[in-house]
């Protein structure tokens, strides 16, 4: 499916959107309360099949990194309803900046086709020579749209980031972008993992505080790859939905361009991916995840 279930009642919650994860709901208070389903989304459908616990996962994660990044973010509290515990936050109203914010330390996906195509990823020039996988020397910027619910996110250049948002926030968001990425790469690293990608989501106060928001470095928005099994020039085993990926695409059958929705998941593939989620979550964090 291509649109979301219908979210569940949640009292004291009035319901305003949901994305293909996500639902998001405004309080009495006038807060926000976004609540990470199970919902599991690939190549751009909402699949029939959840992954238990997912959410979860996402919000532990997410949570983690904010207080360990130690910049601004759009968490308020952890204090939910109970309907919703553990898979959700009170989070502030930001104007959200209609851009995905988009660092890469390593060649891979949309990048990698980008890099074929061109020699360069959203106008970036690299080296020739480059290969799946391949470490760049420095991280990169390379933004997209954020696409309307079943339409597919674009790789865009920074001038189209300039064009959207202005000179002085775009070169903030970059700037903050790869800072980020920075540091969560190096934190990843020294836990045997590798982050080779991730993107992030941004909004503004009414001062014009850039803040972090939505989620922040989990299985869903980054690449996590196991340090010890690297190789360029192959297909990486991972801790993210490429388990998902990977079996649409070369195990299923399914053809992703026949426009037919995805098959349901094999109990074998939701199992590896909820595994994936938690192993990644455990070996970032040093905690035992508790579902």
């Amino acid at each position: 499916m291509t649109t979301p279930p219908q979210a569940p009642d949640i009292p004291g919650a009035k319901h305003i959107h949901s994305g293909k994860v996500r639902d998001l709901y405004e309080l009495e208070s006038g807060e926000l309360l976004m609540v990470a389903s199970d919902r599991q989304s690939a190549f751009d459908w909402i699949l029939e099949t959840p992954i238990p616990d997912k959410g979860k996962v996402l919000t532990a994660m997410s949570l983690w990194w904010f207080e360990h990044l130690g910049v601004p973010n759009h968490i308020l509290s952890t204090d939910v309803p109970a309907e919703v515990a553990g898979r959700a936050v009170i989070c502030e109203k930001l104007e959200m900046f209609p851009v995905e914010c988009v660092a890469r330390g390593y060649l891979t996906g949309s990048g990698l086709l980008d890099y074929q195509a061109t020699g360069a990823v959203c106008g970036v020039e690299l080296p020739a020579g480059l290969v799946e996988a391949s470490r760049l020397d420095e991280p990169i910027f390379t933004p997209a749209t954020k696409a309307e619910l079943g339409e597919h996110d674009e790789n865009v250049s920074y001038d189209a980031v300039v064009a959207k948002v202005g000179a002085e926030t775009a070169a903030a968001l970059r700037a903050t972008t790869l800072d980020i990425y920075s540091r969560a790469r190096a934190t990843a690293e020294a836990r045997g993992i590798i982050l080779a990608d991730t993107k992030f989501e941004f909004g503004a106060r009414p001062d014009g505080t850039i803040v972090l928001a939505d989620e922040v470095l989990t299985p869903d928005s980054s690449r996590f790859w196991p340090a010890d099994q690297w190789e360029p020039g192959r297909l990486q085993p991972s801790y993210d939905k490429q388990i998902i990926r990977d079996w649409l695409q070369y195990d299923s059958g399914w053809d992703r361009h026949s426009g037919e929705a995805p098959p349901r998941l094999p109990d074998e593939v939701v199992e590896r991916t909820r595994s994936a989620y938690i192993a990644a979550y455990e070996q970032l964090t040093g905690n035992t995840f508790k579902a």
